[in-house]
């Protein structure tokens, strides 16, 4: 469903990723793991247009690469961004409409009664403003937001930044409840136990490098693994 090809960012003169290749395909989810500043946001953002990049990037089968972000969006490609981002002073409500901007209003509301329906506590809390909620409430939002927008691919990242343990497990609910709804996940986290007990495959990247990917269980086998990013 996803296909990065050779993947290249750079900030003036600091390249931040290098020749980075995944694929996510259908109906799966993914993970992207590695340390802060390893370049993981930054291959986000590279997917969804959001800053200048090389390389090639398929979705569908169909190349996006030279694609601004709002038609990335229409194509299904959506990205909850690290940090959630809503609008604090709008109403629950309100952050889910400006997610379905791009749907027509039929959409919107069929849309809206879904992830009410998914997340009753943000139907509790509709008319509430955003930046009132709970870390956890807020991630629910940030998630419930872009599905208003119908992805086909969802980009998640670090979700589990700022919350309880409670939280995180309640999280890794919510994100294979949308995969079993058919949306393809990218899931980058430093948290890779976290990643791990989701995903179906996974990359590790260090300095903007993809340099080791397998399953699951093969990873944590991998002794750098072990030592680097499960403490063992």
């Amino acid at each position: 469903m996803l296909q990065v090809e050779d993947l290249e960012v750079s900030y003036q003169s600091v390249a931040a990723v290098r020749g980075l290749s995944l694929s996510v395909p259908q109906g799966q989810i993914v993970g992207l793991v590695g340390a802060n500043g390893a370049g993981k946001t930054s291959t986000l953002n590279a997917i969804t247009g959001l800053v200048q990049r090389r390389g090639r990037t398929l979705l569908g089968g169909q190349d996006i690469s030279q694609c601004k972000t709002a038609d990335i969006v229409r194509r299904g490609l959506v990205q909850v961004a690290q940090g959630r981002q809503l609008f604090p002073d709008m109403s629950v409500a309100e952050n889910l409409e400006m997610g379905g901007f791009l749907q027509s209003p039929a959409s919107k509301r069929e849309m809206t009664e879904k992830v009410f329906a998914q997340f009753p506590v943000l139907k509790e809390r509709a008319t509430q403003p955003a930046g009132t909620l709970s870390g956890g409430e807020q991630q629910m939002l940030a998630v419930a937001r872009a599905l208003m927008a119908r992805p086909k691919v969802l980009l998640i990242d670090e979700p589990c930044l700022g919350l309880s343990p409670k939280m995180v497990s309640r999280l890794g609910e919510v994100i294979r409840q949308v995969n079993a709804d058919g949306i393809s996940i990218l899931l980058v986290e430093q948290n890779t136990a976290f990643v791990f007990g989701l995903t179906s495959y996974a990359y590790v990247i260090e300095n903007g490098r993809v340099v080791l990917e397998g399953t699951p269980d093969l990873l944590r086998r991998n002794d750098k693994v072990r030592s680097a990013y499960l403490g063992i």
